[in-house]
């Protein structure tokens, strides 16, 4: 029996992810994912090209055709996450709707777990 992958993406974020691999100057794998300690309630989410294979830990999710790696600091705050990305007039950006978040900032770019 194998395990759920730690993070799903929407058809939305497959599609984004998948059009940046294959726009990036540099050949890619795909996208890493990870957290950092910043933003006005403590943990930020940062996504960067990953132009090397997996690193010691990481967890690797592939979906239709998109790869996501997730930094291994950052997988115990994003198990059981939904990465989207949304497109609006003047803003694009990968959204997170994270089931281990206790709270988070009005903007929604940083958030804090219990």
């Amino acid at each position: 029996m194998s395990l759920p992958p730690p993070i799903t993406l929407t058809p939305a974020a497959v599609a984004r992810v998948k059009d940046l691999m294959g726009r990036a100057d540099k050949e890619v794998l795909g996208l890493r994912v990870g957290v950092s300690n910043k933003g006005c309630s403590g943990l930020s989410y940062t996504v960067n090209y990953a132009e090397d294979g997996p690193r010691l830990l990481e967890e690797v999710v592939e979906q239709d055709g998109a790869r996501v790696f997730l930094e291994s600091s950052a997988v115990m705050f994003l198990i059981g996450s939904e990465m989207d990305y949304k497109q609006e007039k003047l803003q694009s950006t990968f959204t997170f709707t994270n089931p281990n978040a206790t709270n988070s900032c009005g903007c929604g770019e940083s958030f804090s777990v219990a």
